[in-house]
């Protein structure tokens, strides 16, 4: 792919409930910019991949969970909704975005490309709402919770995420998980601190694997898993 020295056309620019989000194409790339910090593109997607990919890892085997119910924490640019779909072995596939303009651009924007077959699987339900709001509200529960949301737990896009990677917001996550469900979190580095983090806020199994980039520290999947 190649960006070069072009300058980043403006695809598509809303002010969100949230605050300004804008759509970028750069060469071959789209990225999404979120009151003015680089949120993600469509360079890669090998760690957002590997969340998906390690939560179901964690689960215990097909015969003991079958089709397990997963809660994907920000729809982006998609690449975490895409390998869901592609593997036969989730159930359901629940999506949450605070975002209504991240979810035009999947429907009918520049982004349907990445995501339109996995929008048409039946197994996909996309919810627009704040993921920390609808983790504390709802009363479903599933298998895994895949979240990015931010750039990690210690590098958030709005202050009022803050929480969700505290004890009080952990014990959220921990109330809408299952019994030996699958807490990932991917980071745009590693945390330490966020691994103490969950260990004290009562998961097990907690472990932090990272996915080599192309410049600087790899991103990472923060996992742990809810005791049964």
């Amino acid at each position: 792919m190649s960006v070069g020295h072009e300058v980043p056309e403006v695809l598509d620019r809303r002010e969100g409930p949230y605050g300004e989000v804008v759509l970028r194409r750069h060469g071959d790339l789209l990225q999404i910019i979120a009151n003015g910090c680089f949120l993600m593109d469509t360079s890669d997607g090998r760690s957002e991949r590997r969340l998906v990919d390690a939560a179901l890892a964690a689960l215990p085997a097909p015969a003991v969970r079958p089709a397990p119910h997963v809660l994907i924490g920000g729809l982006g640019v998609g690449f975490s909704l895409a390998r869901a779909a592609a593997n036969s072995r989730w159930g359901r596939i629940t999506v949450i975005e605070r975002e209504p303009a991240v979810i035009d651009w999947h429907r009918t924007g520049p982004l349907a490309a990445l995501t339109r077959e996995a929008l048409a699987d039946p197994r996909t339900r996309i919810v627009e709402a704040d993921l920390v709001d609808y983790v504390n509200e709802t009363s479903d529960t599933f298998d895994a919770l895949c979240l990015d949301i931010d750039n990690g737990p210690g590098w958030t896009v709005t202050e009022g995420n803050e929480g969700l990677y505290a004890p009080t917001g952990l014990a959220g996550c921990a109330r809408v998980l299952r019994p030996g469900g699958v807490l990932a979190v991917w980071s745009a580095r590693p945390s330490p601190e966020f691994e103490e983090t969950l260990c004290n806020a009562g998961f097990q199994q907690v472990r932090t694997e990272e996915i080599p980039v192309a410049r600087g520290v790899p991103d990472v999947v923060h996992l742990g898993v809810r005791p049964g």
